[in-house]
């Protein structure tokens, strides 16, 4: 579709919406983005990809995909994790235009018409920029650190503030589906492939029911992952501090040699002997953690499994894999 005939309801608009265990907001999530979609006025499919869920959020997928055929799913064979979910719906997605949002309501299905409105002026990746947090100062200032290490190291510009919560047109997501990283960080490759991009500023609303999925340390994980996907900085980083101390001991060996030969000082002191081997020793068990998570990320990528595997579809024809077979019972000897 050219950028002379983006109008909303000459379009398809696909939203994609990662589910883990969300029975209690489901209802209200069906509700609001189907008026949402409905006051856009353009056709429309809405992907939902159950993570592995262990409540009745799979038996309300398919109630909801029976009275409305457009609201479609997947099901994963097990928990493979948030960034995996939206993965799987970006590739199922069929419209000249992609939503993702998550299922809490903490990302205003309303806002969806202000993203296509951009789209619609010609440019290809929307992407939302929370302007408050109805959150606790401690996972505020996380984030807030989090988005400032990464657009600091970052080979390309990242947006602060700018979550999962984006709309991309067909072009820019067709790119995004033929990057082959088998661990992927979403927001990082839709930085990464260009085209023309713009943020559109919104009131990020406080969770409507249920629990975050999304830990602390699960944060520090995907925190890791995306600053370790889109920087080498770190592992320099790693090799100007290894100089630095380097420098820093020679030149005081030189002054003990100094001391030595020319003042007859004697060389002593068994405390301050230890406290450099315990610095040096640390600085190397930082050098190794840090060459070790890239060393990771190689292993990972080099053994080419797949993002995820599919159990259930209903109302998607599947794209590069099959489902996954289920388990036959052994015939007793």
């Amino acid at each position: 579709m050219s950028y002379r005939s983006r109008t909303a309801r000459s379009c398809r608009l696909s939203v994609v919406v990662p589910v883990l265990n969300e029975q209690q907001v489901l209802p209200e999530l069906h509700h609001r983005l189907r008026n949402a979609l409905e006051h856009i006025g353009a056709e429309y499919e809405v992907i939902f990809v159950d993570d592995g869920s262990t409540d009745k959020t799979p038996d309300l997928l398919e109630q909801i995909h029976s009275q409305h055929p457009s609201f479609k799913y997947i099901r994963f064979s097990r928990n493979f994790g948030h960034q995996a979910a939206v993965t799987a719906g970006l590739e199922h997605s069929s419209g000249d235009a992609t939503c993702v949002m998550d299922a809490d309501l903490q990302d205003p299905p309303e806002v969806l018409a202000s993203l296509l409105e951009k789209w619609e002026q010609g440019y290809d990746v929307i992407y939302a920029v929370r302007r408050r947090r109805k959150e606790s100062w401690i996972k505020v200032a996380l984030y807030h650190l989090f988005y400032l290490l990464l657009s600091r190291l970052s080979a390309v510009p990242m947006p602060m503030d700018a979550g999962d919560f984006c709309l991309i047109s067909r072009e820019a997501l067709n790119q995004i589906n033929a990057l082959p990283e088998k661990e992927r960080f979403v927001r990082g490759l839709r930085a990464w492939v260009g085209f023309e991009q713009v943020g559109v500023q919104y009131e990020r609303d406080s969770r409507q029911a249920g629990r975050p999925k999304y830990t602390i340390i699960g944060l520090l994980r995907l925190a890791l992952s995306g600053i370790v996907s889109f920087s080498h900085k770190p592992l320099v980083y790693v090799m100007i501090m290894g100089l630095l101390v380097s420098g820093v001991a020679f030149i005081y060996a030189f002054y003990l040699v100094l001391l030595k030969i020319f003042l007859g000082g004697q060389i002593t002191g068994f405390a301050s002997l230890m406290g450099g081997l315990l610095f040096l020793s640390g600085i190397q068990l930082i050098s190794l953690g840090v060459i070790g998570i890239y060393v990771s990320k190689i292993f990972t990528e080099v053994k080419s499994r797949p993002t995820y595997v599919i159990s259930m579809t209903r109302g998607l024809e599947l794209k590069n894999q099959e489902i996954a077979a289920p388990t036959q019972p052994r015939a007793a000897d």
